[in-house]
């Protein structure tokens, strides 16, 4: 395959068979299974044969690790559970509930996944890397003591903790379609973490929190922005809030490293959300990021239609190598298994009109204007 000469940038595919092979249950909507079809997708399109690339296999992560974030009593419950145990304890944090099942394996499970994601900012951090995809992280969920919405472990809040640790100035985005709250319950009151996240937000619609007047508290006030989308927010309007937020606010802020939540459950397919983005949005976005993150590592998060969410991961992946996806064997297998409906890994773009779009734009200004007004001055103030 043919490729311009311009030089590429390195980044990491980071993916475990041990992490993709590992399962929920039949009936359970979370599937690491993605992350398989989103490897075959990427080798299909030519993106991990590229010399920019490194793909390697995770490690464990150890307790010292996990216990940056967890409670090590938590730890423990978790690790009875991955054994076969249960007992009440267990489930008054949550797990053994019908969205975190008591899973055989689970603590191995939950190592692993956490274990690539600290692989993933190692690479970026020591510049081995400029950018890191770890397919099976981004358990936003979970919280210090207790699991909740699939998540049993928080990777994403022990990568944080371990950074600013080590005295690192970081911004946590997420575009997924749930909100962040195990993330920013961690870090409300911390200046140390600029945390955004775009998500929808609607009367029972899972975590219900993370409204647009959640900021933070005490040094950590102005460091935390959620930007809620209402039902039917599409790609011209989510790319809008996006672009009006994020990159000023990850300008003013100036970390040293961006952790990205790129879930593709936003995306109008989506049997458990209603959003109604297609790739076009999604790959926009995602592309911005890569643009505007000094050095970026993303993780995946939510995406419940396993094949779309496949084809937009391995669009974030060309975004992170800078590459154009390309089929070579476009027009010789077809079916959804290797793509869109619409062909290639891109959607058609579907706009919402009429009476809802005046809604859902007018409702998202309105979002937009409090954070200009309520967010930007705290951090233009405390601009390093």
């Amino acid at each position: 395959m043919e490729r311009n000469n311009k030089p590429m940038t390195t980044a990491a595919f980071i993916y475990s068979d041990a992490l993709a092979k590992f399962e929920y249950g039949d009936d359970h909507p979370f599937k690491p299974l993605r992350a398989r079809s989103t490897m075959e997708l990427c080798n299909r399109h030519g993106l991990l044969f590229a010399v920019s690339v490194i793909r390697p296999q995770p490690l464990p992560a150890d307790r010292s690790d996990l216990e940056l974030f967890h409670t090590p009593g938590y730890l423990d419950l978790l690790q009875r559970a991955g054994e076969g145990d249960h007992d009440l304890a267990q489930l008054a944090a949550g797990i053994g509930s019908p969205d975190c099942p008591v899973l055989k394996g689970l603590y191995d499970f939950s190592r692993l996944a956490v274990g690539a994601t600290l692989q993933g900012i190692e690479l970026v951090m020591t510049g081995t890397a400029q950018r890191a995809f770890n397919l099976l992280g981004g358990f936003h969920h979970a919280g210090v003591d207790h699991a909740e919405g699939f998540c049993y472990v928080n990777d994403i809040g022990v990568g944080i903790a371990k950074l600013i640790g080590a005295g690192h100035r970081v911004a946590f985005v997420d575009i997924d379609a749930h909100h962040c709250n195990g993330v920013q319950d961690r870090f409300y009151g911390d200046d140390r973490v600029l945390t955004i996240s775009l998500h929808q937000l609607s009367d029972g619609f899972y975590p219900e929190t993370g409204r647009v007047s959640e900021t933070g508290t005490m040094e950590g006030r102005g460091y935390t922005v959620n930007v809620p989308l209402p039902p039917e927010t599409d790609d011209e309007v989510y790319v809008h809030a996006f672009e009006q937020v994020v990159p000023p606010l990850l300008e003013a802020y100036k970390p040293d490293i961006v952790i990205a939540e790129i879930g593709a459950d936003t995306l109008i397919s989506d049997p458990l959300t209603d959003l109604r983005l297609t790739s076009n949005g999604y790959e926009a976005v995602v592309k911005t990021l890569c643009e505007v993150a000094p050095r970026l590592v993303a993780v995946g998060g939510g995406g419940y239609d396993v094949f779309r969410t496949s084809n937009c991961w391995t669009l974030a992946f060309a975004a992170m190598c800078e590459i154009e996806p390309e089929d070579e064997y476009a027009g010789l297998v077809g079916g959804r298994m290797y793509g869109s409906e619409f062909g290639g890994l891109r959607d058609a773009q579907i706009l919402t009109t009429g009476e809802p779009r005046r809604r859902v734009q007018a409702a998202v200004d309105e979002t937009v204007r409090y954070v200009h007004e309520a967010i930007f001055p705290v951090l233009e103030a405390r601009r390093p």
